[in-house]
């Protein structure tokens, strides 16, 4: 039985609130025929339920509330893909935690590439994570990098101009400005700090291989006003209120690391 519009809980919440997926992402399982109410296929948006009393199934898997939001923060380790489940059986950011977190349903709000380290935020909590990953927020991602070779004062200055990248497919764009700065020298090559607001696949690399500078090491040290700090890597530490309640604020591009 599916509710009256008026009445009960949306289902996409719901969704979001069990730790299934994003509220964005959860209309897109809907859309697709995959949540069913009460042995009902449901595809309309906005469908409501009382979830005390329906049940709600996702690939025919039964979905369940969780009554506790986890915010996290996980120093990710090169090697380690950013996803609940790997099919090809690689190790998953889920395995560096313990099992009672993996049971409250956590998942990475946002991603890193299998051969990028660092700061990486996991939750159960739906509309935190569209909040952190949803363009909209322009939410700034601070890196350090180690690039083959040193760029000139002239290749900074495009980067921090935006370049343009080739992406997947062969398409191109041009990225939007980023703050771009030396900060020291390793022999021939050198470390930088970099900050972008755009979160492209594979940005970083694209945009120094671009400029002739490829990246050897790349490490996310913080997310909008959230810093790695000292936290050892594959370690993992809960986020204090004040750092969700930074994160939750609707404009995050002034504040830095």
């Amino acid at each position: 039985m599916v509710r009256a519009q008026n009445s009960g809980e949306r289902l996409s919440r719901f969704l979001a609130r069990a730790g299934i997926a994003s509220r964005r992402h959860a209309e897109k399982l809907i859309a697709a025929g995959r949540v069913q109410v009460n042995g009902v296929t449901v595809t309309t948006q906005g469908t409501r339920i009382h979830p005390d009393t329906d049940i709600v199934l996702v690939d025919n898997k039964p979905v369940r509330a969780t009554s506790k939001y986890v915010y996290m923060l996980l120093h990710k380790p090169v090697g380690y893909v950013t996803t609940t489940r790997d099919p090809h059986g690689r190790p998953t950011v889920l395995d560096l935690l313990p099992a009672e977190l993996r049971a409250l349903r956590v998942y990475p709000a946002g991603r890193l590439d299998i051969d990028t380290s660092g700061l990486l935020l996991l939750t159960n909590d739906g509309d935190f994570a569209l909040h952190i990953t949803h363009p909209r927020y322009s939410m700034e991602k601070h890196y350090q990098v180690l690039v083959q070779g040193c760029p000139s004062e002239s290749s900074l200055i495009t980067l921090r101009s935006g370049i343009r990248i080739s992406e997947d497919q062969g398409r191109s764009h041009k990225t939007a400005p980023a703050q771009v700065n030396l900060l020291r020298k390793a022999g021939p090559d050198c470390w930088l700090s970099l900050t972008i607001h755009e979160g492209r696949k594979r940005q970083v690399r694209r945009m120094l291989a671009a400029a002739g500078y490829p990246v050897l090491e790349l490490s996310r040290v913080g997310i909008g006003p959230l810093a790695l700090g000292n936290l050892p890597l594959g370690k993992w530490r809960y986020l204090t209120s004040e750092e969700v309640k930074l994160l939750q604020d609707s404009d995050l591009t002034s504040h830095t690391v």
